[in-house]
């Protein structure tokens, strides 16, 4: 059973509308997106890929408002699965895209994360999302939209499924350069989930990360309405 960490948060976000597509890979070719110091975690024998688009609301750190200009972006991360030399499991990024600037350098910054300044645009109609990224620094002059529509009622995932393994992830890691790894904790409820329709998907950013698929649309796909986050510091 998960703890609250008993020190103040740092930060608080919301995140919202959240689309999780997910692809199997070896454990070998994972392994190698890792730095010294972490290995990868696998379920049933794979290792997973995942590319998640969402809105980033209400950001702010503890003991300040938010503000229109900053608190509120998209993102999309491209993210993996690993275990440290502790034992301790968590998500490790391999990018981070988001839509505001200022929002990019902070975060690269202070909790050392490679993000990337993109251009980003979510509507939605009749129940559906598209998503649009693209990386300021991309060559490519467009990329295909993500489209989808969730459908049934949330539900949180079944412990012990593959739906909680991808899931419901409250650490991530970070490098701090020479095989130092650090640890940051986030705390919410657990997600809920929703059945989609997947009518479109990029996979351009994975390719920006030198990953080309070989089993076409993902493997698994899940949507969630979002969850109110507690950021703790960083721990080294």
């Amino acid at each position: 059973m998960r703890i609250r960490p008993p020190e103040h948060p740092a930060m608080y976000q919301s995140w919202r509308d959240l689309l999780f597509l997910h692809w199997k890979v070896s454990p070998e070719l994972a392994q190698s997106w890792l730095p010294p110091g972490l290995t990868i975690e696998t379920f049933q024998g794979h290792a997973w890929v995942g590319v998640v688009p969402f809105k980033m609301r209400n950001i702010r750190p503890t003991g300040l408002p938010a503000l229109p200009w900053l608190s509120n972006f998209l993102e999309l991360n491209v993210r993996t699965y690993a275990v440290d030399e502790n034992g301790t499991a968590g998500v490790w990024f391999l990018s981070l895209d988001a839509n505001r600037w200022l929002a990019v350098q902070i975060a690269r910054r202070w909790f050392h994360l490679p993000y990337y300044w993109s251009a980003m645009t979510c509507g939605a109609s009749d129940r559906a999302f598209e998503y649009h990224c693209r990386r300021q620094s991309s060559a490519s002059p467009v990329s295909l939209p993500f489209i989808w529509t969730p459908h049934g009622s949330p539900r949180p995932a079944t412990p012990g499924t593959l739906d909680e393994f991808l899931i419901e992830r409250y650490i991530l890691f970070a490098s701090l350069g020479r095989k130092r790894i650090t640890t940051g904790e986030v705390w919410h409820s657990p997600y809920l989930l929703q059945e989609v329709e997947l009518t479109s998907w990029s996979d351009q950013s994975l390719r920006e990360n030198g990953i080309s698929l070989l089993n076409g649309p993902p493997d698994h796909v899940t949507a969630s309405p979002g969850v109110d986050v507690e950021v703790f510091p960083l721990k080294r």
